[in-house]
């Protein structure tokens, strides 16, 4: 049996997407809604019941202070070890984005892993081109004002990730003890991206982002400096790819990678309010 934590999730939902019409997948969420479904909740230790899974894809469960994810993945790790599980596959973080504020959380569960009995598989997922689209997003006017500086974003479409999780989700074997750097082939700046949605490039600053995203007041408080950390790794050229070493994306996927930019742009439009 396979589960998928996080199948509610962007990424969860695509690797079901993958996978769906075989009978060996459990989808791990929240809120179970067919048999289909299981109950896993990061936040409630005692929903971790991995019995009877063979190979966990264990989405990362983001979206916190680095004690509550470390707290998580550590939790879903032990309930996978306890339960026999034969193998981990966990969605990770690029090698190139140890300047990135939210890094430290993934790079305690990869450590983590190579210190416990299971079979694991590291999958070091880049930023999705589709999160370009939400903090490099136009303006009315077609302005993108984002503070990327002259840098560059080795973005991947999220659905390219997925994919690959799937694949090794399924035949783990010839995975076993790997860590697979996944990034976009094509890197993306902010003159790509205005020229992709024809629109125009004028780089903003770190203090104007960092008020626009606290005017707004939808981000919570320990998200404001992941934002601003990930805006200064892309303006300082530390996630265009190039200190990665082997990008596995394109042998993983057995295919061509699609196109970042097309994904940024779906993203864009998508965002777009309805005329």
């Amino acid at each position: 049996m396979i589960l998928i934590t996080g199948a509610g999730g962007a990424l969860g939902r695509l690797v079901a997407d993958e996978l769906v019409g075989r009978d060996d997948v459990v989808l791990g969420t929240r809120a179970p809604r067919s048999t289909t479904e299981r109950h896993v909740d990061f936040d409630n230790p005692s929903s971790l019941d991995f019995t009877g899974v063979d190979t966990l894809l264990l989405i990362s469960a983001g979206y916190g202070e680095d004690d509550v994810v470390i707290a998580r993945h550590d939790a879903a790790i032990s309930a996978a070890e306890k339960a026999g599980v034969r193998h981990l596959v966990y969605t990770s973080l690029s090698g190139d984005g140890d300047h990135l504020t939210y890094a430290l959380a993934h790079r305690w569960t990869e450590r983590r892993l190579r210190r416990g009995p299971l079979a694991w598989t590291i999958l070091r997922n880049g930023l999705y081109a589709e999160f370009l689209a939400g903090i490099a997003a136009p303006g009315p006017d077609g302005t993108i004002a984002a503070p990327l500086g002259e840098g560059r974003l080795a973005a991947v479409a999220r659905a390219d990730l997925a994919a690959v999780a799937a694949r090794v989700a399924t035949a783990p074997e010839p995975h076993v003890g790997r860590a697979y750097e996944l990034v976009g082939e094509q890197p993306l700046g902010g003159t790509e991206l205005a020229d992709a949605i024809g629109g125009s490039y004028e780089p903003g600053s770190l203090g104007a982002a960092r008020e626009a995203v606290i005017g707004a007041g939808q981000a919570l408080p320990y998200q404001v400096p992941m934002l601003l950390s990930t805006y200064s790794a892309i303006a300082g050229g530390f996630l265009d790819g190039s200190g990665i070493g082997d990008n596995a994306l394109r042998t993983l996927l057995g295919r061509e990678p699609r196109p970042a930019l097309d994904a940024y742009k779906a993203a864009v439009d998508a965002a777009r309010p309805a005329a």
